[in-house]
């Protein structure tokens, strides 16, 4: 069949990604969401998700060449590449692309370093394939015209697809697949992508990381390994009757999955969290410390506390079971605390305290039936001598809009690195990351990254 500009053009872009001259800031931000995901990895790899992803990688090969970061087990890159992925997503501090309502990093990283382990790639390679999977993940979903609201029109996961495509083509352009052999491997991804959003229901975590990392970052390393290995696919999955697209998606858009490619790279516009909470949460914990910082309300004195959240997202956060994405929780433990803390948003125990728990009691959650596809809130105090304290925000820190700094960025790295790394291997870390395109091997981040004894 002839195949369209459209997935021609995608095909194209992975096999020319291991020489591609890269714009020097997109290679800057791109290694910053390696360092970025790197640290959710070791953090998350303590965290049920990411205990249990290593569990099964740990049964599934003696032996082999690719690191389950944050433990001492080694194995086939595609089983590194899922317990890396459930350990990325296990804590909720990955990044966020917010035009496909999805989490690349925590699917898209993984599947790059477990894969450039096992083929012996360096790091300039490592990290040219984490910036194609990218733009390939995430314009895939952005080509099935996402749905607008999270569960009102589609039960399909944007956040699975966006990482099971982007994962695919980052493994094959370190299997340095030509363009036709590329275009069999988004075929075989697609034939393996899946993912619904009864995530939602999945209160402790472990199947939302398999779903948003775990699954995808596997099923991507897969996809290419077949194709390397000597498999051919359909030559268009995208295009022509029937189709991925027209199959999943009443609003396909296939011009949509070649938009600006080699002129628009997606890295820069994915967001990283500066808070380690659920990404809808971020915005309100961020208004209640701008209340904090400036109007110093004391929490006593707070007779009623309202969220108000976008509609599409508020039913995340609303009243869950684990505090790092219970928005209730979070602003009244940060009001309480007069900060923000790691330890304050996972502690179980602190959730039930009768002073967080008299908070959470006086607190609204409303959804904005009128605002989807952002993160946004506005917190108002209602305060017992009369006054209103009220707070929007629009561009939370560590978005595009309000990018954290580098010793922001380093700062969160080492909160999540160092209690499991130890503090100077941490900081070696962090400096292998930022000096990864001058990198010979890529093996040496993972040696980097073995954690300690189960």
């Amino acid at each position: 069949m002839t195949v369209s500009e459209h997935t021609q053009r995608v095909a194209d872009h992975i096999a020319a990604a291991r020489r591609a001259e890269l714009p020097e800031g997109v290679v800057t931000k791109a290694c910053a969401h390696i360092l970025d995901t790197v640290a959710a990895m070791v953090s998350g790899s303590q965290l049920p998700a990411g205990v249990q992803g290593a569990a099964f990688a740990e049964t599934q090969h003696p032996a082999g060449p690719s690191t389950v970061v944050g433990t001492q087990i080694r194995t086939r890159s595609m089983d590194a590449a899922l317990a890396g992925g459930m350990a990325a997503h296990a804590d909720e501090t990955d990044d966020s692309h917010p035009a496909s309502l999805s989490h690349p990093g925590c699917g898209i990283v993984p599947a790059a370093l477990a894969v450039a382990e096992e083929l012996g790639r360096g790091g300039d390679e490592l990290v040219r394939a984490v910036v194609v999977g990218y733009d390939v993940g995430t314009r895939v979903v952005l080509a099935l015209g996402r749905p607008p609201v999270l569960t009102a029109q589609s039960s399909y996961s944007t956040h699975a697809y966006a990482a099971q495509f982007g994962a695919a083509a980052a493994a094959a352009a370190l299997h340095r697949l030509d363009e036709r052999q590329a275009r069999h491997a988004l075929s075989y991804a697609a034939q393996s992508a899946s993912g619904v959003t009864t995530w939602l229901r999945d209160g402790n975590h472990v199947e939302k990381a398999y779903v948003f990392g775990g699954m995808p970052a596997a099923n991507g390393v897969r996809a290419a390994a077949l194709v390397a290995a000597g498999g051919d696919g359909v030559d268009d999955v995208f295009a022509g009757h029937p189709n991925f697209l027209d199959a999943i998606s009443p609003r396909a858009d296939l011009a949509r999955l070649s938009a600006g490619l080699g002129e628009r790279y997606e890295v820069q516009h994915t967001n990283i969290k500066k808070f380690a909470v659920g990404s809808p949460a971020q915005a309100a914990v961020q208004a209640v410390l701008d209340l904090v910082g400036s109007d110093e309300p004391a929490a006593e004195d707070v007779e009623k506390i309202e969220i108000v959240l976008p509609g599409d997202l508020a039913q995340v956060v609303d009243r869950r079971l684990m505090p790092d994405i219970n928005v209730q929780y979070l602003v009244a433990g940060s009001l309480l605390d007069g900060r923000f803390s790691f330890a304050m948003a996972h502690d179980d125990e602190r959730m039930h305290a009768p002073d967080v728990v008299a908070l959470m009691d006086k607190t609204t959650l409303v959804p904005d039936p009128d605002v989807s596809g952002v993160r946004t809130a506005t917190v108002t105090l209602s305060m017992s001598d009369g006054r209103t304290l009220r707070r929007h925000v629009d561009a939370v820190r560590g978005t595009v809009d309000d990018p954290m700094s580098r010793q922001e960025l380093v700062d969160k790295s080492l909160d999540l690195l160092a209690p499991v790394l130890g503090a100077d291997r941490a900081r070696e870390v962090i400096d292998v990351i930022e000096r990864l395109p001058k990198l010979g091997q890529a093996r040496k981040l993972g040696k980097l990254l073995t954690g300690p004894a189960r």
